[in-house]
Formats: structure tokens, C-alpha cells, sequence
């Protein structure tokens, strides 16, 4: 027992009779929602509903595997985990309904898979009664999903590699495109062309695997190909 009760206060709910149920979805909903929220806000495919939703459906297999242990005699126990451990499994089918590869090659939704995969374990931890496990994870994985989005951010634009996709009005374009980039004392590493045969007349997109000199601006580059005539767009995938 701690200085001031908590634990002990908190034994109560660990287990399964039916104010421990409440508490444990009312949890569930809370911590679940509130990582969910921080994904709607950036309109992810899995949102604030969903996060919820995997949250109440680990607490219900940990609990419901709980239950059957208790309901079995001492001769035939079960393992309380099997049911819990098919959550694992079957998230990953949820997840990966949520990840993407973009027309440039680009793979977009793996934060909100993993996000799914956390938020499901932490319904586990709910369900099971390790209420102060579940307490530091849902705030550990909203300050990884928030607060270290913006390093991840402050890293890739200081970083001296970047990849570009260019629309410009035909194939002739590239070579000047390439032309300015060198002209800035930039390694151009890869330059691969899209859909020239599908798009025909169209204007086709290039993406470009370039190394920046040391200090090099992402936006001044950006901003230096824009205003190249015959590019169409320029953005950093």
C-alpha cells in the first residue's frame, strides 16, 4: 500500500465483477479515445471512433479470457492469454487497412497501424487490471504520436537527403530540372519517370533521389525548381 492509497484503492477494479468491468471500459474509451482524437484531428483513416473501439475490444478478450479461467475447475485451467493473444493477430489486419502507397511510391499510414497495434495492447493491460502499465503506455504513445511528430519533422528538414516529384509538361523538362539541381552543387542519385506511356500527351511526374549541400534550404529547392519554365509542380515526398 502506497502513502496515499491509490494502489490500494485501485485493487478493486482489477478484477471481474461489475463496477471492475465499468471502470475498465470507461478507461478504455478514455485512453483509447484520446489517442484516437489526435489522429482525427490529422484525418488518419483510423480515427477517433476506431481507436475506441480496439481499446473496448482488447478489454473485452482479456476480461472474457479472465472470466473463463475462473469459471473452469483447478484440474482444467486454461490459459488465460489465448484469447488476448488473437487480438495481436487479428489487429494486424485492421492495421494494414490503413496503410497506403501513394502514385509516388510513397507508404503513408504506418504511424496509425502502429498506433492501432499500441492502442490494442493497452486495452489488454486494461482488461487484465495493470492499470498503472496502461496509465504511462496511453501517455507515452499520444506524446510519441504529438511531441515527436514535430522532431521527426525538425530531422527531415535538416537532413541532406531528400526525395522530390516533379510534374512538368513533357520528358524534355527533366534535363533542365537536372541541369538547375547541379547548378546548386546537388547530387542527383536516381531519377525515375512515371507512366510516360500511360499519360501520354500529359504531363508525366519525375521523382528524384538528390543530396543537398551542408545547410541546404528543402524549401529554397522547392522554390528554385518551381520557377524553372515547363514544371508544372514540385513537392518533397
Amino acid at each position: 500500500m502506497d502513502e496515499f492509497g491509490l494502489i490500494s484503492a485501485l485493487d478493486m477494479f482489477r478484477g471481474c465483477d461489475f463496477w471492475a468491468l465499468l471502470f475498465k471500459m470507461i478507461l478504455a474509451v478514455i485512453a483509447g479515445g484520446s489517442i484516437g482524437l489526435e489522429r482525427r484531428r490529422k484525418r488518419r483513416p483510423a480515427g477517433f471512433r476506431t481507436h475506441i473501439l480496439v481499446s473496448i475490444g482488447a478489454v473485452l478478450a482479456m476480461n472474457t479470457g479472465m472470466y473463463l479461467f475462473s469459471l473452469m475447475p483447478e484440474w482444467s485451467k486454461m490459459d488465460v492469454s489465448r484469447i488476448a493473444a488473437q487480438v495481436i493477430n487479428g489487429i494486424g489486419f485492421l492495421g494494414a487497412g490503413t496503410i497506403m502507397v501513394t502514385g509516388h511510391q510513397q507508404v503513408k499510414g504506418l504511424t496509425t497501424a502502429a498506433g492501432l497495434w499500441a492502442t490494442a495492447t493497452m486495452g489488454l493491460a486494461i482488461g487484465a487490471g495493470y492499470f498503472e502499465l496502461a496509465f504511462f503506455s496511453c501517455i507515452a504513445i499520444y506524446l510519441t504520436i504529438t511531441v515527436l511528430n514535430n522532431v521527426d519533422k525538425l530531422f527531415s528538414a535538416r537532413s541532406q537527403n531528400m526525395n522530390l516529384s516533379i510534374i512538368v509538361t513533357d520528358t524534355t523538362r527533366v534535363r533542365v530540372v537536372c541541369d538547375v539541381l547541379k547548378d546548386m552543387n546537388i547530387k542527383i542519385f536516381d531519377v525515375e519517370i512515371v507512366n510516360v506511356k500511360e499519360l501520354a500527351s500529359e504531363s508525366p511526374s519525375v521523382i528524384l533521389e538528390i543530396r543537398l549541400p551542408e545547410r541546404g534550404s528543402h524549401s529554397a529547392i522547392i522554390t528554385a525548381l518551381a520557377k524553372v519554365e515547363g514544371v508544372i509542380a514540385a513537392e518533397e515526398i
